[in-house]
């Protein structure tokens, strides 16, 4: 069975817009709560449970409610935590031992988009065999989905759900670190982690400066937030902060700002958490799970320490799999989604910067210090907007892609992609000259452009 509506992070697209109606969430709630359902034993009635997060997005109290009254149809009861991280509904999900995890979430993206995740029971991402299975039991229409009257669920709130992931959170932190002296800037893009993550460190005994932390249903990711930096760090150098934290919309990855206002991506922490956790014998594995968009300088740092990077295709639930699969766990992406297996399921923005704030109050160093474990190849990435999918492999492409790739050969990578959540191709360009690097992402890049006019 093949997937069309999910992508490489569940389902996503324009709210109101095929396939974020409320339509196909009632479907989806009816169809997932259909396969999940499980029956009693000995007699007994068993209860099955879903948890339904979301961001701040105006569209998700639509959404929300239509796969509420899916999930009530299937006889599920459903438990909804108003908004909250991603990872905690992953967390949430295996701790209230539920049968399945639903987040409302696109991310990174605007506030006119929406999506919809899925964790099992287990609190991991479905696999795209179940995902497919879904879908095809909402084009069957499958009237097995339907509970009879007398097994209809119920809807509840579930008031606690902040603070038993913000004491998870804290457990994480080691015993005896202290961040009192220490002042954090936080930027949570008006996202889902708007209240949980300024009073997290707060707790923890930082001096905090919140940013992005009045959501208003359409100012999610809007000038601040991961994915854009330029926030964040003017607050840093104007606060004279120790360290920036920048989360996305739904906080399942971060960047960090040293205190110079100096970024530091995904794959320096990587690397960071890594190297610590190696010498404290904690790192499991032979190195490292990452992905094709990591940066080669990331590659040679592991190799230094006698360690591998294991790469995936895009998306942290591939990374994930390949975790579990060779026994790492340590694994995450450029982008920041950074995955500690040792104490969740899925990326976690929070997680991640409390693990290098836990090496940052060991060393006694500023963050400029350690933040910066290698030199990165140069790289760049391009986004070209596409109206409809293109073959990159047909005539009017593989010969372009071919001749700059052989340009590289020695010098760098060339990595082009259509993205999973968004209609664009990512072309990214590595090569040890900036000159190369530029001449090869702009002509290939150029060469989709075209394609896309045509197509």
């Amino acid at each position: 069975m093949q997937r069309r509506m999910f992508g490489t992070d569940g389902i996503r697209g324009t709210s109101n817009t095929h396939p974020m109606t409320a339509e196909v969430a009632l479907a989806l709630g009816r169809a997932a709560g259909g396969l999940f359902r499980r029956a009693g034993q000995h007699g007994r009635r068993h209860e099955n449970r879903v948890v339904i997060g979301k961001d701040t997005r105006l569209s998700g109290y639509m959404i929300e409610n239509a796969l509420t009254a899916g999930f009530l149809s299937a006889g599920m009861r459903v438990m909804l935590t108003g908004p909250v991280p991603t990872p905690a509904v992953a967390f949430l999900t295996r701790s209230l031992r539920a049968d399945l995890g639903v987040m409302v979430s696109a991310s990174h993206n605007p506030y006119e988009d929406n999506g919809i995740k899925l964790f099992g029971p287990d609190g991991f991402k479905l696999s795209d065999a179940l995902e497919a299975e879904i879908e095809a039991r909402m084009e069957a229409m499958a009237a097995d989905g339907e509970a009879p009257p007398d097994e209809i669920g119920r809807a509840m709130r579930y008031e606690d759900a902040r603070g038993r992931y913000v004491e998870n959170l804290k457990s994480s932190f080691p015993r005896g670190a202290e961040l009192g002296g220490r002042k954090i800037v936080v930027d949570c893009a008006n996202g889902s982690a708007y209240h949980i993550a300024p009073e997290l460190f707060f707790e923890l005994g930082a001096e905090v400066v919140g940013l992005g932390v009045q959501p208003n249903g359409r100012n999610i990711n809007a000038g601040c937030g991961s994915t854009y930096p330029e926030t964040i760090k003017a607050a840093v150098l104007e606060h004279k902060a120790d360290l920036g934290i920048a989360l996305d919309g739904d906080a399942d990855r971060l960047i960090l700002v040293d205190e110079q206002g100096q970024l530091v991506d995904g794959d320096q922490l990587l690397a960071l958490i890594a190297q610590s956790w190696m010498a404290d014998g904690r790192l499991r594995g032979d190195g490292v799970v990452a992905t094709l968009m990591s940066n080669f300088g990331l590659e040679g740092f592991l190799r230094g320490l006698g360690l591998d990077l294991h790469r995936t295709r895009v998306g942290d639930r591939y990374v994930v799999e390949r975790m579990r699969e060779g026994g790492f766990n340590v694994g995450g992406e450029q982008s920041g989604h950074i995955v500690l297996s040792d104490f969740a399921t899925t990326g976690d923005g929070l997680l991640a910067a409390l693990q290098v704030l836990a090496v940052l109050c060991r060393s006694q160093r500023p963050m400029s210090e350690i933040g910066r474990s290698f030199a990165p190849l140069p790289q760049q990435l391009r986004n070209v907007r596409v109206a409809s999918a293109i073959d990159l492999q047909g005539p009017a492409l593989a010969t372009v892609l071919a001749a700059n790739e052989a340009r590289l050969v020695g010098r760098g990578r060339l990595v082009v992609r259509p993205s999973g959540t968004e209609p664009l191709i990512r072309v990214m360009v590595e090569a040890d000259d900036e000159a190369l690097l530029e001449d090869v992402i702009s002509t290939v890049a150029d060469a989709i452009e075209r394609v896309a006019v045509t197509a």
